[in-house]
């Protein structure tokens, strides 16, 4: 097992707390987050974020330990609300801006959160589904906020009223995000530093099987999989150096790790894209800011090298790209590196292993695998009985470290079946190892579909489709897609035989974020089902 050198141990640290604190006394003057043009520094980001630390810990109805919801964007205001939370003692769940107002419900119910940072164009869905949630606490900002100045104004008069982007809402408790960063400072007001076990973050997945839950991250398995991550990132990338570009939703695993935590820690320059589908736009920031690093999922990177202005671009100072969330294509990878001269590095990881398992050597990049583990991380292959085969024989991959999760929020039954006694996690994706380490994952979980490296499970698209009056039963598999890995393929059983494919795909939509919403709808007379009645899914799949 590799092992970490002694400057890079993760024991030194406390608590996120004491990480950000390194990261502004080593980095202070260095350009942490670059968003819509304005950039700040870390020493700003330090400075707003004890704001709003500062005020965060003057509210009664707050305490270390409570849940805050944060449902923004790729936008400044992200990190500074990330790390106020984290010094107020409270516990951040991440919170997709993409959510429907039942996905939203669901995930502020389960966490009991008391407190939410939201974007104003989602605050129309959260004043529908506030009364059934325990939020105390709203602060809402706006999509201009901390650009300053007249360019605060206009981006967020053209956002309410030009784009529309901003639907009509009544939340009169709502406070005002850049307002409360006024607060004078007092950091005596802070509660004492969290310890190492200590719950962090809750990220939601659906783990192995069944609906979202939350995927309990401690200081420690954060802290920990920083620096394992930064094992590899030392191999090519330089402290204080390099500009990246963040297009990857940072209220997911693999983005929030990378720029909230690994980048900062090494000084790097994050440039935030709010919209990664706005392809020209993301040309316009790489032309503007020469990135030398660069992380996205294969449907980006194809996306990227099919426009036509992707080749106008200067690559020389490209040092590193990498991949995570979803299987890249060989043709890809292929295509990337002959245009660019970069490899591109892919990894493996899970929310709730923090979420870095593996990743490529650089220099020593096996296409096709997703690498050997990083530092103080143990995978073994066992077959369905639970018991060990030979690393070149197909199993369920097992693993274990610092950085997996303490279990799934107030979920006994499902942290027990995911996690043994002596700390092994079971993924439920099936692998081999090669005699080199190297991990090739040959079968997703059993019924997971992964569409632009996002986890839908069958179950919550199944359960919103039933809703419909029209529906009798469906059931949801997963099909090859080029731009997107996998689609969600519906089957569907009628009630009412006058149903259409339209009227499904708009329900779903009334419920399901974007990348959830099915993209085939077949019509069935029955569907598939055991002895016991479940619906086999595996059939369905092995007819398409």
């Amino acid at each position: 097992m590799e092992q970490l050198s002694p400057e890079l141990q993760h024991t030194q640290f406390q608590s996120l707390r004491s990480v950000f604190s390194r990261i502004v006394s080593q980095h202070g003057d260095l350009p942490a987050y670059t968003c819509l043009g304005k950039t700040l520094s870390y020493a700003e980001v330090d400075r707003l974020s004890d704001a709003f630390a500062t005020w965060l810990c003057q509210q009664d109805n707050l305490s270390p330990g409570d849940r805050i919801a944060i449902q923004l964007p790729n936008l400044l205001q992200f990190p500074v609300a990330l790390f106020g939370a984290l010094k107020a003692g409270l516990v951040v769940v991440n919170t997709n801006p993409l959510y429907t107002a039942p996905e939203m419900c669901h995930q502020f119910k389960d966490s009991g959160a008391k407190a939410i940072v939201i974007l104003s164009s989602m605050c129309s869905k959260l004043q529908e589904v506030l009364p059934e949630t325990g939020i105390e606490v709203v602060i809402v900002t706006q999509l201009g906020d901390l650009q300053g100045g007249l360019k605060r104004i206009a981006l967020n008069a053209v956002a309410r009223y030009v784009k529309k982007m901003v639907p009509a809402y009544q939340l009169p408790q709502a406070l005002d995000f850049e307002t409360l960063l006024n607060t004078p400072v007092n950091k005596s007001l802070y509660p004492a530093e969290a310890n190492p076990d200590d719950l962090a973050l809750l990220l939601y997945t659906g783990g192995t099987t069944g609906v979202a839950k939350g995927a309990m991250l401690s200081h420690r398995n954060l802290t920990a999989n920083m620096m394992q991550l930064r094992s590899r990132c030392l191999l090519i990338m330089k402290d204080r150096e390099e500009t990246i570009a963040a297009p990857l939703p940072l209220y997911h695993s693999y983005a929030f790790l990378l720029h909230c935590l690994a980048m900062p820690f090494a000084g790097i320059h994050n440039v935030l894209i709010p919209d990664p589908r706005n392809i020209s736009e993301v040309l316009q920031l790489w032309k503007k800011y020469q990135f030398s690093g660069f992380v996205g999922i294969n449907t980006l990177y194809l996306a990227l090298m099919r426009n036509k202005a992707f080749d106008e671009l200067n690559f020389k100072p490209l040092t590193f790209c990498g991949a995570g969330g979803m299987a890249m294509s060989t043709s890809v990878l292929s295509e990337w590196k002959t245009r660019t001269g970069c490899e591109i590095i892919e990894g493996y990881g899970l929310t709730e292993c923090s979420p870095v398992v593996s990743v490529n050597v650089p220099g020593k990049v096996k296409p096709g695998t997703v690498g050997p583990v990083v530092p103080e991380t143990e995978v073994k292959l066992v077959d369905d009985e639970g018991k060990d085969v030979a690393a070149d024989d197909r199993g369920e991959l097992w693993i274990k470290g610092p950085q997996v999760m303490k279990g799934y929020w107030q979920q006994e039954a499902a942290s027990a079946e995911a996690l043994t006694s002596d700390g092994w996690f079971k993924s439920g994706d099936y692998a081999t190892i090669d005699g080199d380490g190297y991990i090739s994952i040959v079968d997703r979980k059993k019924d997971m579909i992964l569409v632009s490296g996002f986890n839908v499970f069958p179950n919550e698209v199944e359960d919103w489709v039933n809703t419909h009056d029209k529906v009798m039963e469906c059931a949801a598999i997963g099909v090859e897609n080029e731009r997107t890995g996998e689609a969600i393929k519906l089957f569907v059983v009628a009630r009412d035989k006058s149903l259409t494919a339209d009227e499904v795909i708009a329900h779903s939509k009334a419920g399901l974020t974007a990348y959830k919403i099915p993209r085939e709808i077949v019509f069935v007379e029955d569907l598939p089902k055991s002895n016991v009645g479940k619906i086999l899914r595996r059939e369905l799949r092995d007819e398409n």
